[in-house]
């Protein structure tokens, strides 16, 4: 039972959900999220204030002016994509604290949170998670 705790309690450790995010957004944390996709996907669509950094660019040189006190959360696609999670590990192997939005743009998108770009979608009502 122990071992199965600590597999739940380090997966909320290190990922949320659209609804979570939101949350830590509105509060005093600081938190920048990260669109691990190419740019070009960015481009067409990503979510508001989040920051194109493709995870194939991440390395020593190009993460050493982000700011080590902050959370940074990344996200793709969604399922079947799996830059979010490669972009996590390589922050983490960099020693940034990091956390991966599960589902990515996709369950941002179901759970009805807009989109900046030239495919934004702005129709999306905010909505609470009936979790």
């Amino acid at each position: 039972m122990e071992e199965q705790i600590r597999f739940y309690e380090a997966k909320l450790a290190y990922e949320m959900d659209s609804a979570d995010l939101v949350e830590i957004l509105k509060g005093k944390d600081s938190v920048v999220v990260i669109d691990t996709r190419q740019g070009e996907a960015y481009h067409t669509e990503h979510i508001p204030g989040s920051i194109s950094f493709p995870h194939r660019t991440m390395d020593a040189i190009s993460t050493q002016n982000l700011d080590r006190n902050c959370v940074y959360v990344t996200y793709c696609d969604g399922i079947g994509c799996n830059a979010s999670t490669k972009g996590a590990l390589k922050l983490a192997r960099l020693g940034f604290r990091v956390k991966e939005l599960i589902g990515g743009l996709d369950w941002w998108k179901r759970d009805g949170y807009t989109t900046d770009g030239t495919h934004s979608t702005k129709e999306g009502e905010d909505r609470r998670c009936a979790c």
